[in-house]
């Protein structure tokens, strides 16, 4: 959805936050702001390091039963990609949108085009139809859109509240190490290069860009109030001025005549 925010015009803060099922840890992208159009650019990368049992399609992960344990066990995971949208607030909860999860072994096949995506695309659609499903493992990259959706309520359907395109990749331990590459946008950026997302320039964080606030927000939506304020205020300038100096030049004016 489109929030009402900051100088009465539509707009949304969005960054997304991708992780494997069952890792702790949780990777962000930065925010892309201000987007009036509800579109996001990140051109961003999550790296996600797991150990993996080919024989059985699952990674393995070590954790500790509780927070006083010594010593780790093996617990084991379908290797599930979860990608989630979200909107970025400032003073309030960042606002969930939506999601969409991957089981990179059995996994429905990516569109070419976002106008193509729906919910139909996956493989537990409403419709029973069938998807089309391939393995990342097998394939070891693959590339274009998904759908991302809310879950409804009880009795409810889903709702496709977004589409994501990324580009996932499988690399070996082996191949990871002879591809650096950093997470984001750090470097080393390479393996493959990321530019950086081509973004409006009306996407900035409005406090922290004061002037750009005033050029892009201010004077933007309200520039012919502010004319219209000054060109009043000219008027009552010039009324006063007249209203000062008539007397003056009146009173010069009679005593010539005398």
């Amino acid at each position: 959805g489109i929030n009402a925010e900051y100088g009465g015009e539509k707009m949304i803060d969005i960054y997304l936050k991708g992780w494997l099922k069952g890792q702790d840890k949780k990777q962000k992208t930065d925010v892309h702001y201000r987007s009036l159009n509800g579109e996001g650019n990140f051109n961003w990368r999550y790296i996600f390091p797991f150990k993996y049992l080919p024989a059985e399609e699952v990674m393995v992960i070590k954790k500790k039963e509780h927070f006083f344990s010594l010593d780790k066990h093996e617990e084991k995971y379908p290797v599930t990609f979860v990608v989630q949208i979200w909107d970025n607030d400032i003073f309030t909860p960042d606002d969930f949108l939506g999601l969409l999860e991957l089981n990179l072994n059995f996994m429905p096949k990516a569109n070419k085009f976002a106008k193509s995506v729906s919910l139909d695309d996956l493989p537990d659609n409403d419709k029973g139809k069938p998807v089309p499903m391939v393995s990342l493992f097998d394939q070891k990259n693959v590339k274009g859109w998904w759908p991302m959706y809310e879950e409804g309520g009880p009795g409810q359907p889903r709702d496709l509240t977004g589409k994501v395109e990324m580009e996932l990749e499988i690399l070996s331990k082996e191949d990871a190490e002879a591809k650096p590459a950093g997470k984001g946008q750090e470097e080393p950026n390479e393996n493959p290069h990321l530019d950086p997302p081509n973004r409006p320039a009306t996407s900035f964080l409005w406090f922290t860009s004061p002037w750009k606030s005033l050029r892009y927000i201010i004077w933007n939506n309200y520039k012919w109030y502010i004319i219209g304020g000054l060109i009043v205020l000219l008027i009552i300038a010039m009324i006063g001025l007249f209203i000062y100096s008539a007397p003056g030049a009146l009173s010069q004016k009679l005593i010539q005549q005398i």
